[in-house]
């Protein structure tokens, strides 16, 4: 067997795991249980939010250590679901690392990014529909699912040139509430509340906060925290481009 090749593809399922939007524990269990599946003789792992470190012993007691930084991560749970059914293939067969690198190959090859189409009509339906559900009209959900389509085309042109996460959080915020402002501005009897919240939905980092109170509830508290720290400082962002949008316009009308 050769140890360092499965170290590599460890960490690589690993690391496309955390991308993914796994939780520590999760990804740490993973790396740890195919490599035992391969008779690893000992496998230590250590993971955060941006870095991965695994040293793994061979049967003939030679020790490797691999390390993966992780720059920035997001949610694919389609991905995760079969990089997860993945390594409990590996650890139940224990197929060939050549097939089983082609089938990790084969998963990033298929998960590709959902078409533009759908983007925009998400970023539309989720924006109008709470809109309405936080006590919206119609006119202003209508409003708010319009002003969500601009917000998508913003957010795929700032994914494309890689923009600072906080930066960009408060552009966007800014972007969305200025125009929801100056929508009622001109048509009085349109409440700017109800059109900011409808988007706002879409930019706050809840999945952020879920995952950071699950790995403190796992007992990675380090992950825990820094995943709690940087929904808190996304939050801030968000609030920030809101404020800037309203002495902007001179406040709320």
């Amino acid at each position: 067997m050769d140890t360092e090749a499965l170290l590599s593809l460890s960490l690589d399922i690993g690391e496309e795991m955390l991308l993914s939007g796994a939780e520590i524990h999760r990804v740490e269990d993973c790396i740890r249980r195919i490599c035992h599946a391969y008779e690893a003789k000992r496998i230590d792992v250590f993971s955060i939010t941006s870095v991965m470190i695994a040293t793994i012993e061979s049967p003939e007691g030679k020790s490797y250590t691999q390390t993966r930084r992780i720059a920035q991560s997001g949610t694919d749970l389609t991905k995760l679901h079969r990089l997860n059914c993945l390594s409990r293939t590996l650890c139940s067969s224990t197929p060939s690392l050549d097939f089983a690198r082609r089938e990790f190959q084969s998963i990033l090859s298929s998960c590709r990014p959902l078409a533009a189409p759908i983007f925009y009509l998400s970023y539309f339906l989720i924006a109008g529909s709470f809109t309405l559900f936080f006590g919206g009209t119609l006119l202003e959900s209508a409003f708010s699912a319009l002003i969500a389509m601009v917000l998508c085309l913003a957010v795929r042109l700032t994914g494309r040139v890689n923009f600072n996460p906080i930066l960009s959080k408060i552009m966007l915020t800014f972007l969305f509430s200025l125009l929801a402002i100056l929508c009622a501005r001109v048509l009085p009897g349109v409440a700017e509340d109800k059109i900011i919240i409808g988007n706002i939905m879409i930019v706050i980092p809840g999945i952020g906060l879920t995952n950071s109170l699950r790995d403190l509830f796992s007992g990675d508290l380090i992950s825990g925290l820094l995943r709690l720290c940087e929904s808190c400082i996304l939050a801030l962002a968000i609030a920030a481009g809101y404020s800037l949008a309203v002495l902007l316009t001179g406040g709320i009308a």
